[in-house]
């Protein structure tokens, strides 16, 4: 069983922890997850689509993410969800980071978040990624103007909320 931390509004840990996507969380509780962009030198971003079975969003594209395991950093989940889903070691990076975090209250659905957001570069071909079959359907180097196209599809996830790490 995996369990995540529960932060509160302020997004500092409580010192309690609920059980993976077991929503029912009470106002004012908050999850971490994670989203890291992975982008090139010639400016194209790394970018999957989700596994076409999935039940949330089956088929849209996003860039890697997840939740964040009870004590663990946000910057370990970025590199883990990152490994686990495209095989890339961020820890090659060329340059990135941490970018900024952004909140989602969620009361109907008893599902409030908190997302770190990383953007990273690294010089990567198609063959450097290896993907993980049972999270991802497919992927590709997009450019920003693509995944703008994607995301007035209503096709790209989290975009509205990341777009400024691909200004």
């Amino acid at each position: 069983m995996e369990y995540w931390d529960i932060y509160d509004k302020d997004k500092k840990l409580t010192g309690r922890t609920m059980e993976r996507n077991d929503w029912n969380m009470a106002d004012g509780d908050y999850h971490l997850t994670v989203l890291g962009a992975v982008k090139r030198p010639d400016g194209k971003f790394l970018i999957t689509q989700r596994k076409l079975n999935k039940q949330w969003a089956p088929g849209a594209w996003e860039v890697s993410g997840g939740g964040v395991s009870a004590g663990e950093s946000s910057r370990e989940a970025v590199f883990r969800e990152v490994s686990e889903e495209v095989g890339l070691d961020l820890r090659q990076a060329l340059s990135g980071g941490y970018v900024f975090t952004y909140r989602r209250d969620n009361p109907q659905e008893h599902n409030n978040y908190f997302v770190d957001v990383y953007c990273y570069e690294m010089n990567i071909t198609e063959a450097d990624v290896c993907l993980q079959a049972s999270e991802t359907e497919d992927f590709r180097f997009a450019t920003v103007e693509e995944i703008k196209a994607l995301a007035d599809q209503g096709m790209f996830l989290h975009y509205d909320s990341i777009r400024q790490i691909f200004e």
